[in-house]
């Protein structure tokens, strides 16, 4: 189980994806080789990876929320292959294990046949399937992602691993990454920490060439970084996807409000009759009673909920568990 200083490393890559062991080491109240050799642990033991991500409309794609329901006998085969698709993200289990729940990259012009025609193979295991669009996503980088495992800095901490962090890219259309970039982003999307040195051997390029191009790839919104996190090692079982009904008027309020919650992975707008997706992590199912009932009915404008409760866990963004353990996608 991890320690409060593996927790507060793993709180610093919240901040900074990317910061120096020397910098992490500092926050932490720990040596610049103790800092390193507890990252390295954590990422071994598979409880967590540092992995950068391409956004999807850099390269013209949207985000599509997708509830699949399946004879319970035919999810087993289905999710598995839906797992092994580059296109699809953040796949797991729900409802006794007869539903799943993922995200399809997809472009916001297709037709719905179209995405679950090759999305969905084995059609017949299906039973059911809604797909909604995701309108926009709360928060921003540094207070969106779940952080209820503790670890918590001091503002002084934050604002030092904080300081050298480019500005928010600007909205609006994004150049999509070349075929050159390839090397570069599948390193990147492997382990989010490589170093320059590295990106360097595997792509050809001068040191110099590859700190412009991350440069700008990460100062344009092409190329952001993740930390996937394995909460059930963290001492957090239970995951739930709540689908909300919220007002127009209230929407982004009641929105923002949810992503600054310690308990909440991610709360976004979406199409459909519940027009709010937030996924919580919570120690048992008592705690997650207490964050109904407490934190959640504080906030007001929200009219009705829904709840799936995640049996197992199958795709993060750019990982796959595989018994109680993150590892590297692969090739699709």
């Amino acid at each position: 189980m991890a320690d409060e200083i593996d927790r507060k490393i793993l709180r610093a890559l919240h901040y900074s994806p990317r910061a120096s062991f020397r910098l992490i080491g500092e926050v932490a109240g720990v040596s610049e080789q103790t800092a390193a050799r507890r990252y390295q642990a954590l990422r071994r033991e598979g409880v967590m990876r540092v992995v950068g991500l391409v956004n999807p409309e850099a390269q013209g794609l949207a985000r599509w929320i997708t509830r699949i329901r399946c004879r319970p006998d035919r999810v087993t085969p289905l999710a598995d292959a839906l797992t092994r698709r580059s296109d699809i993200a953040y796949l797991g289990l729900a409802s006794g294990g007869s539903e799943i729940i993922c995200v399809i990259h997809s472009p916001v012009d297709a037709h719905r046949e179209d995405i679950l025609l090759r999305q969905l193979p084995k059609a017949a295991s299906v039973l059911d399937v809604s797909i909604d669009l995701l309108i926009h996503q709360f928060g921003t980088k540094g207070n969106s992602e779940w952080s209820g495992y503790g670890g918590h800095l001091a503002p002084d901490q934050v604002d030092l691993l904080t300081a050298d962090r480019p500005p928010a890219p600007t909205p609006g259309p994004h150049d999509p990454p070349t075929a050159e970039d390839t090397p570069l982003l599948d390193a990147l999307a492997e382990d989010g920490r490589t170093t320059h040195t590295r990106l360097a051997e595997l792509t050809g390029w001068s040191k110099a060439r590859v700190a412009r191009r991350v440069d700008a790839l990460e100062s344009s919104g092409v190329l952001s970084y993740d930390i996937d996190l394995l909460p059930e090692r963290l001492g957090h079982h239970l995951n739930a996807t709540l689908w909300l009904r919220v007002a127009p008027a209230r929407l982004h309020r009641v929105g923002e409000e949810l992503a600054g919650h310690d308990e909440v992975a991610f709360a976004g707008a979406m199409s459909g009759d519940h027009n709010v997706m937030v996924i919580v992590n919570c120690r048992d199912a008592q705690d997650f009673y207490r964050y109904l009932t407490t934190r959640m009915a504080a906030v007001p404008g929200i009219d009705a909920y829904g709840v799936s409760i995640r049996v197992r866990r199958l795709k993060q963004a750019a990982s796959l568990i595989s018994h109680g353990r993150l590892i590297p996608a692969g090739p699709a």
